[in-house]
């Protein structure tokens, strides 16, 4: 009798899968007619997601708003907050250049070092094979281009003119290797900080600002210009970023790896510059 009604269960369950397998089958056939039931189901749950699903989105479209609105708001509360130090810092500067113009009336001061006048010019060439070296531009001494003139771009100092035609000439960058390539530069802080751009580092893609003193601090970040003693260049050109500073091996004195403020691998347009105050002559 027990083995019976083993025997029985198993027929059940077995005739339970049986029948699952069928109603799957029968109700994944794609060509038959829904019954009543599976129509009421289908339209039932149809009308459900129209009367609900609108309302969600609108909602959910509410928040996205709310948020985006406080993102613009936040974004508007930052650039305004920069617009006002902006013209905060214009003002001060007027009023600085308006009062630095009358100091130098009153003394009789008309030019300074920072004082040039610029020439614009166009790369023509530049050679694969010296590309940290030099280009050449289209402009020469017709145009009013000197040797030993410093050449620029919008974004900073590159290089300086090396050789003069009439209708051209070569500029060497501050990446070029040559030794004899320098240029005082200098750290604007409360203690002015002096050195020379010396070198090119092509691994870390970084001027080498040496002959720092030791004692000087100097911190990454702080900006490097020209000094406009070197006798040719004019004062405060922008010439790039310290990224590391490291004594040298002696202690005497430190060197800071700078970070060129202009690409040096995208130069089309350039300006050369010529200091306002004539160089002096030799035996001045």
């Amino acid at each position: 009798m027990p083995q019976f009604f083993q025997n029985k269960r198993l027929m059940i369950v077995l005739a339970a899968i049986i029948l699952l397998v069928a109603l799957l089958g029968y109700s994944l056939r794609s060509n038959r007619n829904l019954s009543i039931p599976e129509q009421f189901i289908k339209d039932t749950v149809s009308l459900t997601e129209k009367v609900f699903n609108k309302p969600a989105q609108l909602i959910a479209g509410l928040f996205n708003n709310m948020a985006d609105l406080k993102d613009t708001y936040d974004e508007n509360q930052v650039l305004k907050s920069k617009l006002d130090k902006y013209v905060e810092l214009s003002v001060r500067e007027k009023a600085l250049e308006k009062e630095n113009k009358e100091l130098k009336d009153m003394i009789g001061i008309k030019k300074s070092l920072s004082d040039y006048d610029t020439f614009q010019a166009t790369v023509t060439i530049r050679d694969p094979d010296k590309w940290q070296q030099i280009i050449a531009i289209d402009k020469g001494s017709i145009s009013g281009i000197e040797k030993e003139m410093a050449v620029i771009t919008s974004k900073g100092l590159i290089g300086k003119v090396k050789n003069v035609s009439k209708f051209s000439s070569t500029v060497q960058l501050l990446s070029s290797s040559d030794r004899t390539n320098r240029i005082s530069a200098k750290i604007q802080q409360k203690d002015t900080v002096f050195g020379l751009i010396e070198g090119y580092d092509v691994e870390k893609q970084a001027l080498l600002f040496k002959r720092i003193p030791s004692n000087a601090k100097v911190k990454k970040g702080q900006t490097v210009v020209t000094s406009g003693l070197g006798g040719v260049f004019p004062a405060n050109l922008v010439i790039g970023k310290v990224e590391e500073v490291v004594p040298d091996e002696h202690g005497l004195t430190q060197t800071a790896y700078i970070k060129p403020q202009a690409d040096f691998n995208d130069i089309n347009h350039v300006l050369a510059v010529k200091r306002s105050i004539d160089q002096p002559q030799k035996g001045e």
